[in-house]
């Protein structure tokens, strides 16, 4: 009787795990892997890594182990064999405004690191990360560019909006409730009917915050399948598309198509593009540097301001517009704004993606509706220009990002109202200290300040909450929620802690806000600002062991995306 034997695996397919395989003297290995039930068959078949970031801390990674299951099987179903492990997450939404928010930013890095540490640990040869939360992206991100296997990356989906008073609402409107509230606008009741509706469910949060804008970046980047980024949570089409991935990893490893082979300077050019076209978070510009830089790609916040100069702001989307990322799914997601943009010349439409088609094949190929009210046309756009800008000048020689939808053409003069750290800041806010025309400065909220450079969503929620987003100004060291939206002024650097000049300011010195003049200056002469300088003595550090200790001292200016070195 004839026997058939199974065709024998590439070896670039095994080029990691071949070291516990294939080695006599690694028979302990061996041992230990059939231990979890893989058998003599599976050692000969690639290893591909599952960093499945579930967790019950956040409605945003929740369900994510479905995901994981599925991409298993999609692994298994290509002649793979996958190991499914865990990482952290820390949610923003929760822990915004309290002390823990420091940690945020800190978990980008442990989350890169842990993927990392695993994957080349245990000789992996390819890899899927499956995220929600907002700096789970970028996390993981970092880890594919900087492992350089054969990988991609999924999204858990956005959240459904909930129902209040018969409007959709989301989180964004829960926190500025709160200054609602507290100006006397809002009843306690409503307030608290309103937090129990607002979020019905598992998913991201649901409008062009952090999570959905670094979701769109990865799509449009070509590192996660078409309409990864648009498609809610619920969405039963997911489980098919994480099916897909573990097919898709197997095929990048046969192909040997690696992170770094998409991950082209091109190809964040064109992330960089979509984001300001749809007025996203301001986050954006922290990671995608901190992406590009473990890609070894040059990439610097001079990018974002030259692209969004010249790209139109055409997607009307919350927290500056009406619409939410379910919304945008049921007209074909974020191919719809490709295609467009695409269309008139502004994408780079042959870039490589995951799916062994280029840039432009993918956008081809995803149906879409073009009569809706979501996405403008290019040439009758919301705006002329992007939704991001680059800000300069002696408070902020080396840099700093506003979400500027809604205010490109506006400038802003007034008095600073200065507060060492947040909490501060929020106290004088809420007790209604806070007048029309002041430019409140919060600084030491740095990378090393704060250090982990917290969100100021509790802040510029509760601004808005009082009827004074559009009066205002905000400027900081710190960072801006996605769900952030007026004049806020983040990522501010040199940063206070290191003798930025935002440490400089005094309360009552009048700061000039210049938006499409790109400046951020503070009336003081240059001999001024030095004599002040020679003064400044820095604050003692807010922690002196841990975690958060150990990345003040590692942890690069925000301008270079607060990378750790």
């Amino acid at each position: 009787m004839a026997t058939t034997s199974k065709p024998t695996i590439p070896a670039h397919m095994k080029h990691r795990s071949s070291e516990l395989t294939g080695d006599p003297q690694r028979a302990p290995a061996r041992a230990m892997l059939m231990a979890m039930g893989l058998t003599q068959d599976d050692l000969q078949k690639p290893f591909v890594a599952i960093a499945n970031l579930a967790s019950d801390v956040t409605p945003c990674n929740v369900h994510l182990d479905r995901f994981a299951q599925a991409a298993k099987e999609g692994v298994r179903a290509a002649d793979g064999v996958p190991f499914e492990f865990g990482t952290i997450t820390v949610s923003d939404g929760i822990s915004m405004g309290t002390e823990g928010m420091k940690t945020s930013l800190v978990s980008r890095e442990v989350i890169a690191d842990s993927i990392e540490l695993v994957t080349f640990g245990e000789r992996m040869d390819g890899l899927i990360a499956v995220a929600g939360c907002d700096k789970n992206m970028p996390g993981c991100m970092m880890a594919l560019a900087r492992l350089n296997v054969p990988g991609l990356f999924m999204y858990g989906g956005s959240i459904m909006p909930g129902q209040f008073k018969g409007q959709d609402v989301n989180i964004q409107d829960v926190f500025e409730a709160v200054g609602a509230y507290a100006k006397g606008n809002m009843t306690l009741e409503d307030l608290t009917a309103l937090e129990c509706v607002a979020c019905p469910g598992e998913g991201s949060c649901g409008g062009l915050f952090t999570a959905n804008t670094m979701s769109t970046c990865i799509e449009v980047m070509g590192m996660s399948l078409p309409g990864d980024a648009s498609s809610p949570a619920i969405d039963p089409r997911k489980m098919g598309e994480a099916r897909d991935v573990g097919r898709t990893v197997m095929r990048l490893l046969e192909e040997d198509i690696r992170p770094r082979d998409i991950m082209t300077k091109k190809a964040f050019e064109n992330a960089i593009t979509v984001a300001v076209s749809m007025g996203g978070s301001t986050n954006s510009v922290l990671h995608l540097i901190a992406m590009a830089y473990e890609a070894g790609v040059e990439l610097s916040i001079e990018d974002f301001d030259r692209i969004s100069r010249n790209t139109p702001y055409i997607v009307d989307m919350k927290p500056a517009g009406k619409y939410l990322m379910a919304d945008l799914s049921r007209y074909g997601g974020i191919a719809l704004v490709m295609k467009r943009l695409l269309n008139a010349g502004l994408l780079h439409g042959d870039c490589m993606t995951v799916t062994g088609k280029t840039l432009r094949e993918n956008i081809e190929s995803v149906p879409t509706i073009d009569d809706q009210p979501i996405v403008y046309q290019i040439d009758n756009p919301r705006s002329p220009t992007g939704g991001l800008a680059i800000l300069k000048g002696n408070i902020a020689p080396d840099g700093a990002v506003i979400k500027v939808a809604g205010h490109q053409e506006k400038v802003f003069e007034g008095p600073a109202r200065v507060f060492d750290q947040e909490p501060a800041a929020f106290q004088s806010i809420q007790k209604g200290e806070i007048k029309a025309g002041d430019i409140v400065i919060i600084r030491y909220e740095g990378p090393k300040g704060g250090p982990g450079m917290q969100e100021m969503l509790s802040v510029t929620a509760a601004i808005v909450g009082q009827g004074l987003g559009d009066d205002v100004a905000l400027i900081t060291d710190g960072r801006f929620s996605g769900a952030s939206h007026g004049p806020m002024v983040g990522h501010v650097a040199p940063e206070a802690a290191v003798g930025g000049p935002i440490a400089l300011i005094q309360e009552g010195d009048i700061v000039t806000l210049d938006i499409p003049g790109r400046k951020l200056d503070v009336k003081l002469t240059d001999s001024e600002l030095a004599e002040r300088q020679n003064k400044w003595k820095p604050i003692p550090p807010n922690y002196t062991n841990g975690a958060l200790a150990k990345y003040a001292k590692l942890v690069s200016s925000a301008s270079q995306g607060a990378v750790t070195h």
